[in-house]
C-alpha cells in the first residue's frame, strides 16, 4: 500500500527547474536511495515530502496520519543541551515539558518546595497528554543507540551527534525516515552498526548518500534526480551504473538525429528570397517549435576536471619510523610502532573516531614529536593537506579570495590560469565566486578545498575525509586522479569502496596503542584480520609457551646486529640524504643550458660522477634494508 505520492511534481527557483514533472511513489518497508549531482535539488525534493515547500505545480499525497522524520545533512554544534533534550525535541511541545520534567527530577531536593510544586505541575501536563508513555520512548531509543541521556551534545563527538540525531529522528515512529548524509563524520564501526540498524528498520527509508558500499548494502531501489527528472531503478547499484549509460546513449543519439533536423531546417529558411515567397508556413511553425524544444533542453551538468601538479619527485625515502611511542595522559595512542613509507606508497588510514589518527599522520611528519622512538624524514618533500575541518578556507572571504588571494590569475602545472575559469572546472559558475564561503553547502566547500589543495605542486599528498558530501561521480574523478598520482599519498577515510580503489596499503587502529599494517584496502584488511583471529584461535592452547617463544626470538633478533652494525645502521640515514642532496645538485647542474657547452671530459666527468652517486645511493638503500631486517 502507497504510503506517498508525488504526481506531475514542479519546482523552479527563477529560470532553473529542480523538478520537472516528478512522478514518485513509495510502499511501507521500501529503502530507497536518492542520488544526483550537487546542487540538483535532492534536500529541495526532501522538503517537497515533508510539506515544507510546496511545489509551483502538481500533486502531494500522503497517507493520512503519515508520520515522516528528517535526519538532516549538517549536525548542529549544540553547547547547551543534553541528549535527552535533543532527543525529546522531536516529540514537538510534549518533548519540551518532558525534558523540563526530566531536568527538574535532577535539580530537585525534598526540602525544596518550589521544584516539587514545579515537577507535580509537569506530572498532570504530562498525564493529561498521556505523555509517560512516550518518555518511555524516549528511554527505549537512548538504551537502543546506547546513548548517555544527561550528556551534553557539545562533549559528543561528530559520529556520536549523528547518533543523537538519529535518535531524536526516530523517537516519533515515523512511518517515513528521510536521511541526508547519514554516515558523514562517522567511523567504519559507527557506519557499519548504522546499515545493520536500518535494515532492522519498520518503516519506509529515504536516503541520500556518496558511500557505495552503504548504499549497495541498503538501498531496495535507487532513484536518480538528474536535471530535474526523476528517474527510478528497481536494480543494484551495478546494473544501475550499466542502465544509466545505455540511458544517456539513448539520450545522445535522440539528441543527434534532432539537432541534424533543425539544421536542415535552418539551412531550408535561410535560402534565397524566391524560396521565402513560396516556403510552407505550417513548416515555418514546425521550425519555430523545433527552436523552442531545443532551447528549452537541459544539458548535462558538466563533471569536474581534476588536475594535481605532482611537482618535482621526493627522495626514495619519505619517512621511517622506528619503535614510535606516544601517549597523551594514561591513554596510549601509539605504541612500538614501526614503519617505512616510500615514494609512491598510498596508505590508508581506519580507525574510530578519538583513536589518534590525526596525531599518527603529524608523528610522520615529524610535526608532533614521539615520546620515545624515532623518526628519520626523507629529502625534497612537498606536502599539499587536505583538512577534514576545513580550516583552511576562510568563511569570510568570497570563493574568488579563497583561491587567487586577491588575485585574478593563478599558476596551475606551471602556466597561468584565470580565477573564473580555473573555478568554472570545479563547478562553480561565475555568479558564485563573489559568494562567501560561509553560505557555500557542504559539497561546494569540499569542491572549494580541492581546488585550492590542487593549485599547489605537491609530491605527497595528505587527504583527511576527502570524500564528505561529494557527490558520486566527484568522488570517482578523485578516485581516477589518485589512481594515477605519481607522488605519496596518506589518506584517512571510512569510505570503504574509496580506500578499496585508492590504496595499496593500510593502517589500523586497533585499540591500546596497536597499529596493524595491512596489505590492500578495507576488504583486504578484514579478510586478513578474520584469518590472524582464526590462526589466534587455533594457538590458544599454546599461548603462554608461544609469548616465551617469541620473546626469545626477538632477543635473538637484536643480538644479531654487532654494535659495528648497529653504529652504521644509525649513520645510514643521513649518507642517504647527503647523497640524495648530492644528486638534486647535480641534476640541477646537468639541467642548465649552459652544461653541454662546457668541455667534453667535464661533461663526462661529472655525468660519470652522477651515475656513480646514484649507485651508492642504492647500495646504501640495499644496506639498510638489510641491517633494518636483522
Amino acid at each position: 500500500m502507497t504510503i506517498l505520492t508525488l504526481s506531475n511534481v514542479s519546482l523552479a527557483f527563477g529560470h532553473h527547474p529542480l523538478l520537472a514533472h516528478v512522478d514518485f511513489e513509495i510502499e511501507p518497508g521500501e529503502r530507497v536511495c536518492l542520488i544526483g549531482r550537487n546542487g540538483t535539488g535532492k534536500s529541495t525534493l526532501f522538503r517537497v515530502i515533508e510539506n515544507l515547500t510546496q511545489p509551483d505545480d502538481g500533486k502531494v499525497w500522503r497517507k493520512d496520519t503519515l508520520r515522516i522524520s528528517h535526519l538532516e545533512q549538517e549536525v548542529p554544534q549544540d553547547a547547551s543541551h543534553t541528549i535527552y533534550e535533543v532527543v525529546a525535541a522531536g516529540l514537538g511541545e510534549l518533548g519540551q515539558i518532558l525534558t523540563k520534567y526530566h531536568s527538574t527530577i535532577h535539580q530537585t531536593t525534598d526540602h525544596d518546595a518550589a521544584s516539587l510544586e514545579k515537577m507535580s505541575q509537569l506530572q498532570h501536563q504530562i498525564e493529561v497528554h498521556d505523555g509517560w508513555n512516550l518518555d518511555q520512548k524516549i528511554e527505549t531509543v537512548l538504551s537502543r543507540l546506547v546513548l548517555p541521556a544527561d550528556k551534553r551534545l557539545a562533549d559528543c563527538s561528530g559520529g556520536v551527534r549523528r547518533r543523537v540525531m538519529l535518535a531524536q529522528a526516530l523517537v516519533s515512529e515515523p512511518d517515513l525516515l528521510l536521511l541526508d548524509e547519514p554516515t558523514n563524520h562517522m567511523d567504519l564501526t559507527a557506519i557499519t552498526w548504522l546499515e545493520e540498524f536500518l535494515l532492522s528498520f519498520k518503516g519506509a527509508l529515504i536516503f541520500i548518500t556518496h558511500d557505495r558500499t552503504f548504499l549497495k548494502h541498503l538501498a531496495t531501489r535507487i532513484i536518480e534526480l538528474d536535471r530535474g527528472a526523476l528517474t527510478s531503478f528497481p536494480y543494484n547499484y551495478d546494473n544501475y551504473l550499466q542502465k544509466k549509460e545505455e540511458l544517456l546513449e539513448i539520450e545522445s543519439r535522440a539528441n543527434a538525429k534532432f539537432d541534424k533536423k533543425l539544421a536542415e531546417e535552418e539551412a531550408w529558411i535561410r535560402k534565397g528570397i524566391k524560396a521565402r515567397r513560396t516556403r510552407n508556413e505550417g513548416r515555418v511553425r514546425a521550425l519555430e517549435s523545433l527552436r523552442k524544444e531545443r532551447g528549452s533542453r537541459v544539458g548535462l551538468t558538466g563533471k569536474v576536471r581534476l588536475n594535481v601538479d605532482s611537482s618535482d619527485l621526493s627522495g626514495k625515502l619519505v619517512t621511517d619510523l622506528r619503535h614510535v611511542n606516544f601517549k597523551y595522559g594514561d591513554q596510549w595512542i601509539v605504541k612500538d610502532f614501526s614503519t617505512r613509507i616510500m615514494r609512491g606508497d598510498r596508505i590508508g588510514v581506519i580507525g574510530p573516531n578519538g583513536s589518534g589518527k590525526s596525531t599518527l599522520l603529524k608523528i610522520i611528519l615529524d610535526e608532533l614529536k614521539p615520546d620515545s622512538g624515532q623518526v628519520v624524514i626523507g629529502t625534497k618533500l612537498q606536502l599539499a593537506y587536505f583538512d577534514q575541518q576545513r580550516e583552511i578556507l576562510d568563511p569570510e572571504k568570497t570563493v574568488r579570495e579563497n583561491i587567487g588571494d586577491g588575485n585574478d590569475y593563478i599558476e596551475v602545472k606551471g602556466r597561468p590560469k584565470h580565477v573564473v575559469g580555473y573555478l568554472r572546472d570545479f563547478l562553480f559558475p561565475p555568479e558564485r565566486i563573489d559568494s562567501p564561503v560561509k553560505i557555500l553547502s557542504g559539497g561546494e566547500r569540499n569542491r572549494l578545498l580541492l581546488a585550492r589543495l590542487f593549485t599547489r605542486p605537491a609530491n605527497m599528498m595528505i587527504l583527511d575525509e576527502p570524500t564528505n558530501d561529494l557527490d558520486v561521480d566527484t568522488l570517482e574523478l578523485l578516485e581516477n586522479l589518485l589512481t594515477d598520482y605519481e607522488g605519496t599519498l596518506l589518506l584517512v577515510s571510512h569510505d570503504r569502496a574509496f580506500l578499496d580503489n585508492v590504496v595499496t596499503s593500510t593502517l589500523v587502529f586497533e585499540g591500546d596503542g596497536r597499529v596493524g599494517e595491512y596489505i590492500g584496502g578495507y576488504e583486504d584488511w578484514l579478510r586478513q584480520r578474520k584469518d590472524r583471529i582464526t590462526s589466534n584461535k587455533q594457538s590458544g592452547k599454546n599461548n603462554s609457551q608461544t609469548e616465551t617463544n617469541k620473546n626469545l626470538a626477538e632477543n635473538v633478533k637484536k643480538q644479531k646486529l654487532t654494535y659495528k652494525e648497529a653504529k652504521e645502521l644509525e649513520s645510514l640515514p643521513q649518507i642517504i640524504e647527503t647523497h640524495e642532496l648530492k644528486i638534486q645538485q647535480l641534476e640541477q647542474q646537468i639541467g642548465e643550458n649552459k652544461f653541454y657547452q662546457q668541455e667534453k671530459d667535464t661533461i663526462t666527468a661529472t655525468l660519470n660522477k652522477l651515475e656513480k652517486l646514484r649507485n651508492e645511493l642504492q647500495l646504501a638503500y640495499d644496506r639498510w634494508e638489510h641491517l633494518d631486517s636483522n
